[in-house]
């Protein structure tokens, strides 16, 4: 499965960018979301609508590829492809100058920058990429805060304090095409990237 994704972070081996990536190839995979304008007052009553459905049909997807496309909040842009494989397994290939890459084995996430000859290591269990790289991903109970459903866009805010510490992603899928068109991550000092 080849599709594009335009994702809004900058990236640098933190946790925030770490948010960023963990949501970047989530528009590759098509989604079913419900059409239709509805603003849910509780995130849980909508769990068993778009939410759920989103779950089903992203939990489906064992393995994809794709673009990838980041802006940072001062405009900078940087893209590439990426390679996953579930459970646990992606790699990002940054194309240019950038020279990061971001591997996770199912155990680590790595990233990798070779202009510094660097390297971090993060455990996957406490990266928002867990979330996304489980055999089942898991859009229910606390951590969906919202979900707002329109005509022309499902969006659904997450938190976690285990896996995001104080920071919330919201993303905004697209019900007709199924492509997550964008989040934000709004980190712990009240900061987005989109």
């Amino acid at each position: 499965m080849k599709n594009d994704l335009s994702a809004l972070s900058t990236f640098a081996p933190s946790r925030r960018q770490l948010l960023g990536l963990g949501l970047a190839f989530a528009g590759a995979a098509a989604f079913n979301a419900v059409p239709g304008f509805q603003v849910l007052a509780s995130a849980q009553a909508a769990v068993p609508t778009a939410a759920q459905k989103i779950t089903d049909h992203f939990s489906s997807v064992k393995s994809m590829s794709g673009e990838f496309v980041q802006f940072g909040p001062k405009g900078e842009q940087t893209g590439g492809k990426f390679f996953l494989e579930r459970p646990g397994k992606i790699r990002f290939n940054y194309d240019g100058s950038s020279n990061f890459r971001v591997i996770s084995d199912g155990q680590s996430v790595v990233i990798l920058n070779k202009r510094l000859n660097t390297s971090d290591l993060y455990p996957l269990s406490k990266t928002p990429l867990k979330l996304l790289l489980d055999t089942r991903i898991d859009l229910s109970g606390d951590r969906v805060k919202s979900v707002k459903q329109e005509d022309d866009l499902t969006t659904i805010q997450l938190a976690d304090k285990s896996v995001f510490g104080n920071s919330k992603i919201t993303m905004m899928f697209d019900p007709k095409t199924f492509d997550l068109r964008q989040w934000t991550i709004t980190d712990a000092q009240g900061k987005d990237t989109t």
